[in-house]
């Protein structure tokens, strides 16, 4: 089992759809990740695919396509096989320390408990993740330098 990076996020297809069709607590949770240049959201072709159908069939193809766009140049792609859960497997393929769903079953103890045995990931919905996630601690414990505060605009 290989080490997982605090610093790497992933966010399942209706966490991503959300983000960009609701915003609140998914858009909340990202934008921790999308104001570091620390933190890396990694995401397989398969997970965005996913999310770009449920984006295509709420709103419609234009903007669930932009959204890909957009996307594509803010991820770091991983590959994993055809048929495997495509958010379990992006967090598994690019050593995520967290992954954001609002799938009960996969966020619920005994789930992430049972996936202690294969690999290191912390399975969150996205309020919990927007409520715990701290950006000074994390920083300052794989830098050890003090905090400088978010560098990057999450809506540019």
């Amino acid at each position: 089992m290989t080490d997982a990076d605090p610093t790497r996020v992933v966010a399942d297809a209706d966490v991503l759809a959300a983000d960009v069709l609701v915003g609140g607590a998914a858009r909340d949770a990202l934008d921790h990740v999308r104001s570091h240049s620390w933190v890396t959201l990694v995401a397989s072709d398969h997970l965005l695919d996913d999310a770009e159908a449920v984006v295509a069939a709420l709103a419609d193809d234009s903007l669930a396509a932009d959204w890909r766009d957009r996307l594509e140049r803010e991820r770091e792609p991983v590959d994993h096989p055809e048929g495997d859960h495509a958010g379990l497997a992006s967090a598994y393929q690019g050593r995520a320390a967290h992954l954001l769903s609002f799938d009960d079953q996969l966020s619920s103890a005994g789930a992430n408990l049972s996936l202690q045995a294969h690999m290191q990931v912390s399975i969150r919905t996205p309020d919990a993740f927007a409520r715990l996630f701290d950006a000074a601690s994390l920083y300052e414990a794989i830098r050890d330098e003090a905090y400088p505060g978010p560098d990057r605009d999450p809506r540019a």
